[in-house]
């Protein structure tokens, strides 16, 4: 069967201690970190875990931040993520008793108004940061991830009074928020970040700037020039995405420089989708967002989780060679050479000639995929040296290996090549385009390749019309597509029109 295209080209991901470090040096996973290892037994929680009023300013101290409204509105951030990531593990306190050891008469069970606290101790993912895994610092982060998440797609509350009932209850109908689409747009927006960052093989790393991003969610693929509403839409999912970036950066996933504060100052001026087309300083004011390496691996993983085929280089290094040559077949000439490098170097032991048998083995085959498999292989014995020759000389008798294994002699300067017998070489000739118009080559390198190989055999199109491979007819048509010499394109097609007559008489 034919490989697959994968929805998204492989990410190149650094290793996983060095991802690990990037996790450990967020800044917002370190100020958790330090308040997971400053709280004792008399440390005191709320009802929902969060750390007491009253605690915060020393918080907020031992984070060398400033004892205002501010720093108690990190330390309060940084404590949330370190009961969601499970670095502290609260205790409420349990039916009739209180931290205090009173039974509550005092008034500690709320009666005078107050609610009854609870403590904290210290959980077990504290001290996996230092002993654990790499692989163990990283699901402890994506914890965090998730949490971050949930809070950047959160109700902004810019009127909760007016939220709160004559009881006491919340309205939370009156928020016309959709927690389901919130999430999901911001999933969105991140995947096109991710996608913009993989994009030209990964020549598209800069900062993206965030009106671009914001039109990327909102403007359909098919609209000329925006209408107002349009704009409209944009600016406030810029002004939203504002927000979310802010939140999202501390976990480590972003470098992102915030809409500068002064735009919103000046009078009858607002961050909307017409900065996209500003001169690149202008642009900068309104916002601009990358991904960092930690980025694209959380991106990743929440990607992978959500059922999406997101590939990375690397994945294929213990499979077999199957795998390999199915799995790289429509990756990036760069990332497919890395992925075959990372095989091989995992084949080490085993010696090149038998990865070299291997991927020749995987190579045979007379389906859609099995042109662009041996194109693969060829690659990849280019890059398993010398030391395979072995196993290239034992295929030089077979038809649908014995012209990639002459090549590869050839290229290494081998001795005592035998030369092809004819109908090898035309199949060779088929095979070599049949692979490379199943990988989208560019037009140019195909019309050169085609006119190449036919020009190499006087009565080319007279002769290659009888090759007994399946693609024969679907080449010939596309060579007759692609020359720019007329006769040779018209000969390709009457050859194309007799090798499925051919094909046809010996199906009946």
């Amino acid at each position: 069967m034919s490989a697959e295209r994968p929805i998204l080209p492989p990410v190149r991901l650094p290793s996983e201690a060095e991802l690990a470090r990037d996790a450990l040096a967020a800044p917002l996973f370190v100020r958790a970190v330090k308040l997971a290892r400053w709280a004792g037994p008399d440390t005191r929680v709320g009802a929902g875990g969060e750390l007491v009023e009253a605690h915060l300013p020393a918080a907020a101290e031992h984070l060398g931040l400033p004892a205002d409204e501010e720093g108690a509105a990190y330390a309060s951030e940084a404590w949330r993520l370190a009961v969601d990531t499970g670095l502290l593990d609260v205790t409420d306190p349990e039916e009739g008793e209180f931290p205090d050891g009173s039974d509550g008469s005092d008034g500690s069970d709320g009666s005078d108004g107050s609610e009854a606290e609870g403590t904290v101790t210290v959980g077990e993912n504290l001290a996996l940061l230092t002993s654990g895994s790499p692989q163990d610092v990283l699901s402890i982060w994506l914890d965090g991830l998730e949490a971050v998440h949930a809070d950047a797609t959160a109700p902004v509350l810019d009127d909760f009074a007016d939220l709160v009932g004559e009881d006491g209850s919340i309205d939370f109908d009156a928020l016309d928020w959709d927690p389901e689409a919130e999430a999901e747009f911001l999933d969105g927006v991140l995947g096109n970040l991710y996608l913009l960052t993989l994009a030209d093989n990964g020549a598209g790393d800069g900062p993206v700037p965030l009106p671009a991003l914001a039109a990327s969610m909102i403007v359909p693929d098919d609209m000329g020039e925006p209408t107002d509403d349009i704009l409209e839409q944009v600016s406030e999912a810029m002004m939203r995405l504002d927000d979310q970036f802010r939140l999202l950066e501390p976990i480590g996933i972003v470098a992102y420089q915030p809409v500068d504060e002064a735009l919103m100052a000046e009078e009858g001026e607002t961050a909307d989708a017409s900065a996209a087309g500003a001169d690149e300083e202008d642009v900068t004011r309104y916002g601009m967002v990358k991904l960092t390496p930690l980025g694209l691996y959380g991106v990743r993983a929440r990607m992978l989780e959500a059922g999406v085929d997101a590939p990375a280089v690397g994945d294929l290094a213990d499979k077999g060679a199957d795998a390999l040559l199915d799995g790289i077949a429509y990756y990036p000439e760069a990332a497919a050479r890395a992925e075959i490098q990372l095989w091989l170097a995992g084949r080490g032991s085993q010696g090149a000639v038998a990865a070299a048998a291997e991927l020749l083995a995987a190579a045979r085959g007379t389906d859609a995929g099995a042109p662009l498999r041996r194109l693969h292989c060829q690659q990849a014995l280019a890059l398993a040296g010398e030391e395979a020759e072995p196993a290239v000389r034992a295929v030089l008798g077979d038809q649908e290996l014995g012209g990639l294994a002459r090549v590869w002699l050839a290229e290494h300067g081998a001795a005592d090549v035998p030369p092809p017998p004819e109908t090898m070489i035309f199949w060779l000739a088929i095979d070599t385009i049949a692979a490379q118009l199943d990988a989208d080559g560019e037009l140019d390198e195909l019309q050169g390749l085609v006119e190449g190989l036919s020009a190499q055999h006087s009565g080319f199109f007279d002769e290659v019309w009888r090759v007994d491979h399946p693609a024969t007819a679907d080449v010939l048509e596309a060579m007759g597509r692609l020359h720019s010499d007329k006769k040779a394109a018209k000969d390709a097609r009457k050859a194309a029109f007799k090798a499925r007559s051919r094909a046809g008489a010996e199906g009946a």
